[in-house]
């Protein structure tokens, strides 16, 4: 294929390829990334270097081009780079769930590798209901959820993101109806809590399952809540013979302090979804994670298996990269890291509490989060950014960050000086 210039490419891409949440043809013209490495993205026009503020949405919590993970990716090429998973098996997959079920929290034995975080609730939400079907009581099939939450754009995930000024709104009478819960408050209140209960106990004879974001609600709105909520979800559903789902595809594997965010609260869901930092950004792969009481319950219908199997199920590749991706979060003091971000960010945005416009300034594990009182200039916001060297992609009402867990501590001062920047300008 011959080599583009920038012009010649971003021409081509504006004819011909759609971005995610974009219109077609493009309005907006996109930066063109060269190659990255450590923190930092090269530009193809040869402007120089953008520190990355968003870890490629949330995923690449190393950085970019690590040793260790490229050596990985280039180990399995050389013996194989994708095999079905229909009746064969391969190491990578064998030893990544085994990891994850080391790892999640305790209860959850058993492993089903697919393509990405929406398909992992899709996965989710039919492991629930193929459950109740399996065991005979086929009216459960609703979830509830809280307002505010986002769980991907495929089917099933959309019926439960925020109905109401999200940007799933546009299918509103043709998903399903599911049950919603006011959003959760940020610090704990009793009377939220019972009115959480009573909700569950109301609709627990439709209810197949109770799905929410524990502890950080992501690209709904960015809000944390006090992990009590999710204890309260765990015995209410208990009560009431629901699943707890847990979506940690954005909180998992250290962002908020913990290594998955229901370990704030020391509970185990029935199912849990992980994805985007599971193979370091490096490739799509995702896990949906459940006890044996959901599996059991599936093997006892009528149709004993798990009617789901993408083609790229457990590919070798991306298994063995997300294995060597978890030993390497693991073998260092990721929770001293995470807690370091945090301090810099808590310091550098705090003075944007000052800026005009800006309502609320909130910092928790290694996300830095300033919320506006209008909706963001996207592009006055980004190029603001930009200019002081560093990539972020604001949207609604929010400017935020969630650095790799590599950015030294000069880099995080940077990225909050870009986020009051943008705040400002956006």
């Amino acid at each position: 294929m011959p080599e583009l210039s920038v012009r010649e490419l971003l021409d081509l891409d504006r004819r011909h390829v759609w971005h995610p949440y974009g219109p077609m043809p493009g309005r907006q013209e996109p930066l063109v990334v060269e190659s990255a490495s450590g923190v930092r993205l090269r530009m193809a026009d040869g402007s120089g270097e953008l520190i990355d503020g968003m870890s490629s949405w949330w995923s690449a919590i190393h950085g970019y081009n690590h040793p260790v993970l490229n050596e990985a990716a280039r180990g399995q090429l050389d013996r194989m780079s994708h095999v079905m998973f229909g009746g064969l098996t391969h190491e990578p997959a064998v030893q990544l769930a085994k990891r994850l079920v080391d790892m999640s929290p305790e209860g959850l034995e058993h492993v089903f590798l697919c393509d990405s975080g929406s398909v992992s609730v899709e996965v989710a939400v039919k492991m629930c209901l193929q459950h109740w079907r399996s065991l005979g009581r086929p009216g459960k099939q609703r979830l509830l959820t809280w307002r505010g939450g986002y769980h991907g754009d495929t089917w099933q995930p959309m019926s439960v993101c925020d109905p109401e000024g999200g940007m799933h709104e546009l299918w509103q009478g043709v998903l399903q109806r599911q049950v919603f819960a006011e959003a959760p408050p940020a610090e704990f209140d009793e009377a939220y809590a019972d009115r959480l209960r009573e909700l569950i106990g109301r609709h627990a004879d439709e209810l197949a399952a109770v799905i929410v974001e524990p502890v950080v609600q992501g690209a709904g709105g960015m809000r944390f809540h006090s992990p009590e909520y999710l204890r309260v979800l765990r015995e209410a559903c208990d009560t009431h013979d629901v699943l707890l789902v847990l979506d940690e595809i954005a909180t998992g594997f250290g962002r908020t302090g913990a290594l998955f965010a229901a370990d704030h609260a020391g509970v185990t869901p029935d199912v849990m979804c992980v994805g985007k930092a599971l193979t370091g950004g490096y490739m799509t792969m995702a896990a949906t994670l459940c006890t044996p009481r959901v599996a059991d319950g599936i093997s006892r219908g009528e149709v004993p298996v798990l009617a789901h199997g993408p083609t790229f199920m457990a590919n070798p590749l991306a298994a063995s990269v997300a294995c060597a991706s978890i030993d390497l979060l693991l073998a260092q003091d990721w929770r001293t890291e995470v807690k370091r971000i945090e301090t810099g960010l808590r310091d550098g945005l705090a003075e944007a509490a000052s800026v005009p416009g800006v309502r609320e300034v909130r910092v928790l594990g290694a996300i830095g989060v300033v919320q506006l009182d209008h909706e963001v200039d996207l592009e006055a916001a980004t190029a603001a950014a930009v200019r002081e060297g560093v990539w972020l992609r604001p949207f609604r009402d929010l400017v935020y960050t969630m650095p790799p867990f590599v950015t030294g501590d000069e880099d995080v001062a940077r990225i909050a000086r870009a986020v009051r920047a943008a705040a400002r300008e956006g």
